[in-house]
């Protein structure tokens, strides 16, 4: 105990036994006073350790209750027990009244100027590549089309076989192919999509295949992963007239006004005959937008359908160059350099 709480308390005698009531309660009266009168946590603490740690005189005290006789362990343990307690019981007051005064200091120190607008809830939006790909769904799904999906890693013979483009077939080098082994590679078309669901359904079929791709070719209008829309119906009475309507009436839909389109004759393995679509722009010049034709015979038969029977078109678009067109957008790598500048244009 130091020097200033001897001089501050009453002495207690030394020995126990001869210890009154009236010093033991002389002393905690002392000793409440003083822990009432700490000012903060460390000065309460030290109370704490000089009243009743190890080396202070409760405990001394309290260690020669090994020594007294049954009676007076009986008489004296319930002194100590009494004035210890009511000890504890002043500690814990005064530290929720400290506790509650740094509490007020810390509040009356920290100020809100409530004139300060308040933050703002930054709400995220649609990618406009899911914007697009919304839009096109909407277009097919209310003319009777449904959505199919498949693997993005797919097996050589539905990416590239079962589309009537053999090993030695010269279209093989119109795809930038990234290849796992000699079997599997990274799609490069949705088309092996419409394979699968050939070889699972029975006609008549009616489908899109929304979904991502892969080729190895990037810049300014180029990436080696985007996105592509494939459609297909088989039924018996299909033409090319109906899939021409068809295209025309969702160009026109997507696009929002009335387009002058064109149907360019080209090459397609897995269509036949086939056909690059233009619209023309309101600069005047010719932008090809999608590739469609009459599903191959070939591919029919290697899909089960009899080719004598069914009838069937397909067709294709990137959904990136779409949105390109739609929004204004002359940089393809845009879409996905996760610029919250640019990305917050399509919230």
């Amino acid at each position: 105990m130091t020097n200033e709480l001897q001089t501050a308390l009453p002495s207690l005698a030394q020995n126990l036994a001869d210890i009154t009531p009236e010093a033991l309660t002389a002393f905690g009266d002392a000793a409440a006073a003083l822990i009432g009168s700490a000012k903060d946590e460390a000065e309460l603490q030290n109370l704490r350790v000089n009243l009743t740690g190890k080396k202070a005189a409760l405990t001394a005290l309290s260690k020669q209750m090994g020594g007294l006789d049954a009676e007076s362990k009986k008489t004296y343990g319930a002194y100590l027990h009494e004035l210890r307690s009511r000890l504890n019981a002043a500690f814990d007051a005064q530290g929720v009244i400290l506790a509650q005064a740094v509490l007020a200091a810390k509040l009356a120190s920290e100020t809100i100027d409530i004139s300060l607008p308040a933050r703002k809830d930054i709400k995220g939006g649609l990618h406009p590549i899911t914007q697009t790909t919304e839009r096109m769904k909407r277009f097919f799904t209310q003319a009777g089309f449904s959505i199919a999906t498949g693997p993005e890693v797919e097996s050589d013979y539905y990416n590239f076989e079962a589309l009537n483009i053999p090993s030695h077939h010269p279209a093989r080098a119109m795809h930038d192919t990234f290849y796992f082994d000699a079997h599997y590679l990274l799609r490069t078309h949705t088309s092996s999509v419409q394979i699968r669901t050939m070889e699972n359904s029975e006609p008549p079929i009616r489908i899109i295949c929304p979904g991502r791709v892969y080729r190895c070719d990037s810049d300014q209008t180029h990436s080696p992963m985007f996105h592509q829309m494939e459609g297909l119906m088989i039924s018996r009475s299909s033409n090319f007239a109906e899939l021409k309507g068809l295209i025309h009436e969702f160009l026109d839909a997507f696009f929002g006004r009335q387009l002058t389109v064109r149907f360019r004759p080209s090459f397609f393995p897995f269509t036949e005959p086939s056909a690059e679509v233009d619209i023309l722009a309101e600069n005047g010049k010719w932008l090809e937008v999608m590739g469609c034709g009459m599903v191959h015979p070939q591919v029919l038969k290697n899909c089960g359908i009899d080719p004598n029977e069914y009838t069937g078109f397909a067709f294709g678009m990137g959904i990136e160059r779409f949105a390109m067109l739609y929004y204004g957008i002359d940089d393809l790598r845009l879409f996905f350099q996760n610029d919250v500048r640019f990305l917050k244009r399509f919230g």
